[in-house]
Order: structure tokens, then sequence, then C-alpha cells
């Protein structure tokens, strides 16, 4: 059995396979997935897991070097936002309108379905090198 912090088979091997500059995004139970956008859905019921949960489980593992928030999230949910900060608080921010937000999820390795109930809880991730 794994021992390291993601133990989600499929979670697991989408983050093992990254390379860098691959893109991988989380998001609460309402954001739409493109079709071909691998899905891996956590979400068990409203607010669990949580999207700050999932996010610190996926930083245990993964190098990030830039994030990409809906610029609504400023003022929609400035809370989420503080907590993102929080966690990555030496990564680039690149803000768009979250309609762009939400077409380049096609982009991504996957899209991983919170149970966050809050509004503008997406993020995409731009895996870093660990050398």
């Amino acid at each position: 059995m794994k021992k390291t912090t993601v133990i989600n088979s499929q979670l697991s091997t989408v983050i093992a396979g990254m390379g860098h500059m691959d893109w991988l995004s989380i998001g609460d139970a309402g954001m739409p997935v493109p079709l071909g956008t691998k899905k891996i859905d956590l979400a068990l019921t409203k607010e669990i897991p949580s999207f700050m949960d999932v996010l610190k489980n996926v930083l245990a593992e993964l190098k990030v070097q830039k994030i990409y928030l809906a610029d609504e999230i400023k003022t929609q949910n400035p809370d989420q936002l503080k907590a993102i900060k929080d966690v990555l608080p030496d990564v680039e921010i690149e803000f768009m309108p979250h309609s762009d937000l939400k077409k380049d999820l096609a982009k991504c390795h996957a899209f991983v379905r919170t149970g966050e109930m809050t509004p503008f809880s997406n993020i995409i991730l731009e895996s870093g090198v660990t050398f």
C-alpha cells in the first residue's frame, strides 16, 4: 500500500505522470468539466472534501510553479483567495475571467472535483520541477 500523502489511485497516477509546465485543476462541486478532460470526482457530500483539503493534499506531492485563478475570486470569495495565497506564498498567480478558466480546463491532465460549495473555488496548478 502507498505510504505517501495522496492515496487516491487516480489522483496519484495523474500527479506521477505530470512533467514540467503540465496542468492539473482542482475545483468546486459545480465546475463544468469539458468532454475529454479526465474528471477525478472526490465529492462525497456538501463540503466534503473541501477545496482546501484537496489542494493541501495535492501540494504535498506536486511541485507548483504557477497558479491560475478566476478574477471573480477577488470579490466573490476573498477568504478562499487568502487561504490559497497562504498555502502557496511564493507562487506566481495569474488571474483571468472565469469563462477563460473554464475553457482552459481542456488543457489540464485532469480536473479534481471536490465537495466545495463556495463560488470560484477553482484553480489550475502548473507543475514545476524539483531540481
